[in-house]
């Protein structure tokens, strides 16, 4: 049985939460997931607090500045990019906090974007994607992985705890597929071939592997995520919303049960990221991982030793009396796989 640094009974979250006050967030996050918290992200703060703004404020050497369309590098750093970096430290401020009031964790969760994400959501100085030229890729990815590596040193040292890079890959799917729009509108960035994206994937889940020690996540929340891809870019765990994967194709299947058969765990997103319409009870909750798990035909002990529970996607969506039982949920879930009712 592969070991992973979290408890057999740990629950995570993806990352955005609700608000503005990054106190509240970090002490609401390790309350309710004491056994692996993760660093929450807080979008509704602007500029800076996105996944992209906050990813970019980690680079070593390039800065970022807002225009309409999003985020586009700029020479030096101005206001808008050391605000960003400023959120970041505040949010390590209130991280340390949180940590040393739960008695610090054995291990803690930060997400930052994916390489290709990241060169998707920012534009070069004449606002192209920054995904149009492979130097710029390559670049940007190396200064991700330098900022990263300063950044999980610095959460480490702060709160005595492991630390576990999750990247976040929202827009992989549309980078392979080439259906990212062009500067223009009237086309379409040309799609990247798998082999040259698994390529640069690797080489910055390696980076971050050696800046933890400790097994990266990769995170794609679509309805027919990579997961070859990502399980062969050397990912240690492949984050997933589980509740899209009713009536995907076998081909789907057969790439997970081979990334569980290699040794891989699943981040399974169950609980719902807004606010449902109808009660949720628990066995409801975890049909969707039961389902898959049967539907692959391996034991379900799997969800106990290779699966951790989250929510389906970020919760920056959320009413706050939702996002403390989403959170609650998805613990529940966690001691449910790893002790699992008799109903079930």
């Amino acid at each position: 049985m592969p070991e992973f640094p979290w408890p057999v009974t740990a629950a995570t979250g993806i990352g955005s939460m609700p608000g503005t006050d990054s106190a509240d967030a970090a002490a609401t996050v390790f309350g309710e997931l004491p056994e692996f918290p993760h660093v929450p992200e807080l979008p509704d703060r602007g500029f800076g607090a996105d996944l992209i703004g906050r990813s970019a404020a980690l680079l070593v050497d390039l800065a970022v500045e807002s225009v309409p369309t999003g985020y586009r590098v700029t020479s030096r750093p101005g206001r808008e990019h050391r605000r960003a970096q400023d959120l970041h430290r505040w949010d390590l401020d209130a991280i340390e906090r949180a940590a040393h009031t739960a008695g610090s964790p054995k291990v803690i969760k930060t997400q930052v974007a994916g390489p290709w994400s990241l060169a998707a959501g920012i534009e070069l100085p004449r606002g192209h994607r920054v995904l149009t030229d492979h130097g710029a890729v390559r670049e940007f990815s190396q200064s991700l992985i330098e900022g990263v590596t300063t950044h999980v040193k610095e959460l480490a040292a702060r709160t005595g705890s492991a630390i576990v890079v999750q990247l976040d890959e929202p827009t992989l799917p549309d980078v392979l597929a080439g259906t990212l729009p062009t500067a223009s509108g009237y086309g379409t960035v040309p799609s990247v071939p798998e082999p040259e994206a698994q390529s640069l994937l690797t080489s910055v889940i390696d980076g971050c592997a050696n800046a933890t020690g400790t097994p990266v996540i990769v995170h794609c929340c679509a309805r027919r995520p990579p997961i070859g891809l990502m399980a062969g870019a050397g990912a240690g765990a492949i984050a997933i919303d589980a509740t899209l994967l009713d009536g995907a194709p076998a081909t789907t299947l057969d790439a997970i049960g081979e990334a569980w058969d290699s040794g891989l765990a699943f981040l399974l997103g169950l609980v719902p990221a807004i606010n449902p319409a109808e009660r949720v009870e628990l066995h409801g909750l975890a049909e969707p991982a039961l389902r898959l798990v049967d539907r692959i035909g391996f034991s379900r002990t799997i969800l106990r030793d290779q699966a951790v529970p989250t929510p389906t996607c970020g919760l920056a969506g959320a009413s706050d009396t939702w996002l403390r039982r989403a959170l609650a949920l998805t613990r529940d879930l966690g001691h449910a796989f790893a002790e699992p009712p008799e109903s079930w």
